[in-house]
């Protein structure tokens, strides 16, 4: 079953400072990231995964008038957290995808602590949901 593990991050001024972090602490977090997704590749788990850019470049976008593009700034003013990644995994059980998600939450911040970040896990669907 493939599961998008989705990291988010609180939204604090509209981006989340990572780029404020010391030049070590940076390097050791995208070291994390790169290494993590390999084990996953590595393991056949990996479907995909990527960062995403800060709230400030967001845009929502709607079918305006006569299929035009709205575009207006997004995503939503009162959100207390904002979509910093994910990842696409395939595993077995969702007890796996629990295991790798929380190993995600785990990833270095400044000093070296871990970020324990909010990993939401939701069922890709290409069938029909199954039961908890």
């Amino acid at each position: 079953m493939k599961y998008m593990l989705m990291m988010h991050a609180p939204k604090g001024t509209g981006d989340w400072g990572v780029m404020k972090w010391s030049e070590a602490d940076l390097t050791a977090h995208i070291r994390f990231m790169k290494d993590f997704s390999k084990e996953l590749s590595d393991a056949g788990e990996l479907v995909a995964a990527e960062g995403l850019a800060p709230p400030a470049q967001a845009r929502i976008v709607r079918a305006g008038k006569h299929g035009a593009p709205e575009v207006t700034d997004g995503p939503f003013a009162e959100a207390k957290e904002f979509l910093a990644g994910y990842w696409i995994v395939d595993c077995d059980t969702r007890d796996r995808a629990y295991q790798i998600a929380a190993r995600a939450s785990a990833a270095p911040g400044q000093g070296g602590m871990p970020l324990n970040m909010a990993i939401e896990v939701r069922e890709v669907m290409s069938a029909p949901p199954v039961e908890p």
